[in-house]
């Protein structure tokens, strides 16, 4: 006698698709097929956290059974599941207009991901498995979909920042120096081209520092 398999599936609201495989009738197990959490994914939510981002949102369209699980994988601070594009803009609008929120950072790679990314004040698409559009709304691009690299993105643009300051508070401040010894009869020529070439060939050089960041 022929043995005959059959498969029947549903929507699982817990992990992901659920598909029933019986034989002759008779239930012999299941095959759960759900997205799997990158596996850098964690390690990214940790690094940004050591970078003081106090508060991570997770704006799904999931079901909120797979949302809170892997929200509680991640360690991340809320969730909201079960959005359509327009609500994650109308998410993405309370949380920005919130007091305690400096600024926002949005992280996609769908094409319902495109407006939010577009109205957050740093859009970041995953361009190796991103959509188009996602990409051409994000400012920022992350080509190897790795998501350690937002952290990794922050630290150069504040030690960006920080060597700009450097450079900045440097050059006025040795210019304003000379320009009170010349009032006072005091600076000399050579003092006079420092206060110009030679600050400017120091703030390149301080400013070459950017092209090593350690990961």
């Amino acid at each position: 006698m022929m043995e005959t398999i059959g498969a029947a599936w549903h929507p699982c609201d817990h992990t992901g698709t659920i598909i029933h495989v019986a034989i002759d009738g008779q239930y012999a197990g299941h095959i759960v097929i759900n997205d799997r959490v990158k596996a850098t994914s964690a390690a990214a939510i940790g690094q940004l956290r050591q970078l003081g981002i106090s508060r991570t949102v997770m704006l799904t369209g999931d079901s909120e059974e797979v949302a809170a699980d892997v929200a509680r994988q991640l360690h991340i601070d809320e969730h909201h599941s079960r959005l359509m594009p327009e609500e994650k803009v109308l998410w993405m609008k309370r949380i920005s207009g919130e007091r305690s929120c400096e600024a926002t950072a949005f992280v996609g790679d769908g094409i319902n991901d495109a407006p939010v990314l577009a109205m957050a004040d740093i859009g970041i698409a995953m361009g190796g498995l991103g959509s188009d559009a996602a990409i051409e709304a994000a400012d920022v691009v992350l080509m190897d979909d790795n998501p350690t690299k937002v952290a990794l993105a922050i630290r150069i643009a504040r030690r960006t920042l920080r060597i700009a300051r450097q450079n900045v508070v440097f050059a006025i401040g040795i210019k304003l120096l000379v320009l009170l010894l010349a009032a006072l009869g005091i600076a000399t020529m050579w003092m006079a081209v420092f206060a110009d070439v030679g600050v400017t060939v120091i703030a390149v050089l301080n400013a070459m520092r950017t092209l090593k960041m350690k990961e």
